[in-house]
C-alpha cells in the first residue's frame, strides 16, 4: 500500500502556512521582548502606605 503523491495545492499551502507561522512567531517574540524590557526598566509603583512611609522618612516627621 503506497502513499498517494501529494498534490501541488498542498505544497503551496504548506509554504504559506510555514511563512505565516514564522511571521506570527516573530510577532510573539517581539511582544514578549518589549514586555520584558518595559517591566525591567520601570519599577512598580508604590502603594499609598509605602508612599506615606517614604514621605515621612524624607521629611523626618513621625506623622
Amino acid at each position: 500500500m503506497a502513499f498517494r503523491v501529494e498534490h501541488d495545492l498542498h505544497k503551496r499551502r504548506f509554504g504559506r502556512n510555514l511563512g505565516l507561522g514564522l511571521v506570527l512567531g516573530i510577532f510573539v517574540a517581539l511582544v514578549f521582548g518589549l514586555t520584558i524590557v518595559k517591566v525591567s526598566n520601570n519599577p512598580p509603583d508604590l502603594t499609598p502606605a509605602q508612599k506615606a512611609t517614604q514621605t515621612q522618612t524624607q521629611t523626618g516627621g513621625n506623622g
